[in-house]
Parts: C-alpha cells; structure tokens; sequence
C-alpha cells in the first residue's frame, strides 16, 4: 500500500505564488510516475503536471511557464511550483502516484486564489 499526503495550500491572491509538497511512503517502485491533479467546482479532474522516475516532465498547456514540478532528492516527494496565480487555478490539488499495479491518490489540498 502506498500514503500521500500533501501540503502546502491555501489562500494567496491573484499573482502570488504557493508551492504544494506531496510526500509518498509505503511500498514504493522504484519506476513510478507522480504528478499533479486539479479539481475545481462543477468540474472534472484535470491534470496538472506529472513527472517520471528520471525526470521526464508534462505539463497541461495551460500551466506550462508557470507551474513547475519537482522531486525531491529523497525521489518519493514531488513539489509544484505555482507561480503568477490566477482566480481560475482555485481547486483542490491532488497528489498522485502511479506505479505497476498501483494507482494511488492524495487526500487533496485546497488551493484558492482571490482576485
């Protein structure tokens, strides 16, 4: 079994910057992909960002330049960067890890951004 949980949410106005930390434990692959997932009111939930176990990133084009993930050195924490946020970024961000056999998900962080 695999436990995420992230942090770092809140509220910040519009042009401000947060940066959300997901730390996994349990059993771990060492091959396994992590991202980001968005789910804002009324809407489905959409990737953000995710990233491979060597680095490989993917972004949605709408936070490309804006959002930026990361590993941590320990390889089972991701980070995201979010800078010059807007009203529309507002969701609640899921961490997530994908890995043979597995699909694992966050409690989830609220993110809101005030104009």
């Amino acid at each position: 079994q695999v436990q995420l949980v992230e942090s770092g949410g809140g509220l910040v106005q519009a042009g401000g910057s947060l940066r959300l930390s997901c730390a996994a434990s349990g059993s771990i692959f060492s091959i396994n992909n992590m991202g980001w997932y968005r789910q804002a009111p009324g809407k489905q939930r959409e990737l953000v960002a995710a990233i491979g176990s060597l680095g490989t990133t993917t972004y949605t084009n709408s936070m490309k330049g804006r959002f930026t993930i990361s590993r941590g050195n320990a390889k089972n924490t991701v980070y995201l960067q979010m800078n010059s946020l807007k009203p529309e970024d507002t969701a609640v961000y899921y961490c997530n890890l994908r890995q043979l056999g597995g699909d694992y998900w966050g409690q989830g962080t609220q993110v809101t951004v005030s104009s």
